[in-house]
C-alpha cells in the first residue's frame, strides 16, 4: 500500500498562498515616494532653503510671548515621523511651500491655513503633492494665499505665475505620487532649465543631472580636484551647460 504524504504541507491552496507570499510582501513595501530618506538638512541643501524654515515647516516652531512659551504646528505632516526623516513627497511640499513664500513674506500660520485648507478640499493629507496641483489645486491655493494676504488682483496674478513655474518642475506618476522634482539652480524659477533632477528611483533621491544621471556631488568633487569643465563634459557624455548647472547647483548648496 502507497505511503501516505504527510499533511504538514498543506493543502494546495495553502501551498500557492506560501508560493504568493514574496509577491505580497514586496507590493506591501512602501512607495519610494513616501519612504523616508532625507534629513531636514539634506533637504533644505536641495532645495537651497534656510535649515531653520524647513525645521519649522516640517516640526512646528516654539516662540515667546508674554504669557509664556508657546508653540505653533508644523505645516507638513512627515511620512516617516518615527525617524523624523522627510520622504521625496514631503521634498515637493517643501518646493511647494517656497514658491508662495519667495516674494511674499507670509507668516506661518497663514501658509498653515492655506495648506489646512487644502487637505480638506481635497480630503488628502498631503495636497500640496497632489497631481491635482497642476490643475484646480493651485487656483484654489492661489485664491486662499490672496484673501489671506489681502493681496490686489494684480498681487495674486504674480503669485500664481510663481506658483505655476514651480508646479510645472514637478512630475507625477501613474498613482498620482510625485516621481521627479526640477530643483530651481538660478535666481529665478525662469529661465533655468531643467539639467538637474531629484529623482527617489535614483541614486537614492540625490540630486543628478537630468541627462545621464550623474549625481551633482560628483561632478563637484572632479571639479574640485583639478578637472575641466569640458572634460567633465566629455567624460560624462553630457553637455558643458549641464555640467555648469550641476557646479552651481552644488556651489548654492555650500553657500
Amino acid at each position: 500500500m502507497a505511503r501516505r504524504r504527510s499533511s504538514s504541507l498543506g493543502s494546495p491552496a495553502s501551498r500557492r498562498a506560501k508560493r504568493a507570499a514574496p509577491l505580497e510582501l514586496r507590493d506591501s513595501a512602501p512607495h519610494p515616494a513616501v519612504t523616508g530618506c532625507y534629513s531636514v538638512q539634506e533637504a533644505a541643501h536641495l532645495l537651497q532653503l534656510p535649515t531653520s524654515t524647513v525645521r519649522a515647516w516640517v516640526r512646528g516652531q516654539r516662540y515667546e510671548t508674554r504669557a509664556g512659551a508657546r508653540a505653533a504646528a508644523p505645516v507638513i505632516r512627515i511620512d516617516d515621523p518615527r525617524k523624523q526623516s522627510l520622504s521625496f513627497r514631503n521634498l515637493v511640499e517643501l518646493h511647494v511651500l517656497a514658491s508662495i513664500r519667495r516674494r511674499h513674506r507670509i507668516s506661518l500660520s497663514k501658509v498653515r491655513a492655506a495648506v489646512r485648507y487644502l487637505e480638506r478640499k481635497f480630503e488628502d493629507e498631503h495636497p500640496l503633492a497632489s497631481r491635482r496641483m497642476l490643475t484646480d489645486g493651485k487656483d484654489l491655493l492661489v485664491t486662499e494665499v490672496g484673501k489671506l494676504l489681502n493681496a490686489s488682483r494684480n498681487g495674486q496674478i504674480e503669485i500664481e505665475a510663481i506658483v505655476g513655474r514651480f508646479l510645472d518642475r514637478v512630475e507625477h506618476d501613474a498613482e498620482g505620487l510625485p516621481a521627479r522634482l526640477y530643483p530651481v539652480t538660478t535666481r529665478e524659477a525662469e529661465p533655468d532649465t531643467r539639467l538637474i533632477v531629484l529623482d527617489p528611483r535614483v541614486q537614492f533621491g540625490r540630486a543628478c543631472l537630468a541627462q545621464g544621471r550623474v549625481p551633482t556631488a560628483e561632478i563637484a568633487e572632479r571639479f574640485d580636484a583639478g578637472e575641466a569643465i569640458d572634460s567633465l563634459a566629455d567624460d560624462f557624455g553630457t553637455s558643458r551647460e549641464s555640467i555648469e548647472a550641476a557646479l552651481r547647483f552644488e556651489a548654492r548648496r555650500a553657500a
